[in-house]
């Protein structure tokens, strides 16, 4: 599933073809995404994009006339950039047309991403207002997890993935960040002390930035606006490396379910 790395990495790809430029058209193949893609979505034809931004895994495409689209990528979306006259592949469910002769084009072969429509603020949407902070901003802190951790009896990876404590940190980068930070994935959020909560603040904020130098992990599915996948797959730390040697100390990493999700950590550097 793309996390905040890999919709950073399309935002990035698809900016510079949007901002500035008008929607000749909006091209829905097969509404039936997430959510039925709503017939408000055309009030985007002949409005010129006044900006591109991400909250969250949430692409925002601002319209001059206000409102815009909120575009998610789901389990196995990505976007690229063609000609607007290039044949449809299997699962492209979208086109943007734009005024440049270019398309936005939005595949999704499970079908899990949405395309919706947003009117005033974007932050107002169902979406997005009961959101966490943005792990790369100035409002997210190691103070802010150990205040909202007080109490919580759940393993810490669930709590940094809860994204009304902060948005994006997915099952990758959650994994990474807790092994960066010498914290076992298990351990209950509450029982964790102030200090390394701020240890595991600053290794959130490193993984993140680092992943999106690298444009975004590819395991599967995810490929950038030009088709290409991202590389910090490469260099994980724990993540899928079970009985393979932890890179600082030789023990071999093992795989726990927490939330349903794999989990994975070395038993003697993370406690």
């Amino acid at each position: 599933m793309p996390e905040l790395p890999e919709v950073e990495t399309t935002l990035r790809g698809i900016e510079p073809a949007l901002t500035g430029h008008r929607i000749a058209a909006v091209v829905v193949r097969n509404p039936s995404l997430r959510w039925p893609v709503p017939a408000a979505v055309g009030r985007a034809q002949g409005q010129v994009v006044s900006g591109c931004r991400r909250r969250a895994k949430d692409l925002l495409i601002e319209l001059g006339d206000g409102g815009g689209l909120l575009l998610h990528l789901g389990m196995s979306g990505s976007l690229r950039i063609c000609d607007a006259d290039d044949a449809p592949r299997t699962h492209d469910h979208v086109d943007l047309v734009i005024d440049s002769g270019r398309c936005i084009r939005f595949n999704d072969p499970r079908r899990f991403g949405a395309l919706l429509w947003w009117d005033g603020r974007p932050e107002e949407h169902a979406l997005l207002r009961d959101l966490g902070p943005e792990p790369l901003s100035e409002g997210f802190s190691g103070e802010h997890l150990w205040r909202l951790s007080r109490g919580r009896k759940g393993a810490v990876k669930s709590f940094i993935m809860d994204g009304h404590v902060v948005v994006g940190v997915g099952n990758i980068y959650a994994s990474e960040a807790l092994f960066m930070s010498g914290i076992r994935p298990s351990r209950p959020a509450g029982r964790v002390s102030a200090a390394r909560y701020g240890a595991l603040a600053a290794a959130i904020r490193d993984v993140l930035a680092h992943a999106i130098r690298r444009g975004g992990t590819t395991l599967r599915d995810f490929v950038n606006s030009e088709g290409n996948p991202g590389y910090f797959a490469q260099e994980l730390l724990v993540y899928e490396r079970e009985g393979n040697a932890c890179f600082q100390c030789g023990t071999p990493i093992r795989r726990k379910v927490i939330g349903q999700r794999s989990s994975y950590f070395c038993p003697r550097c993370q406690r």
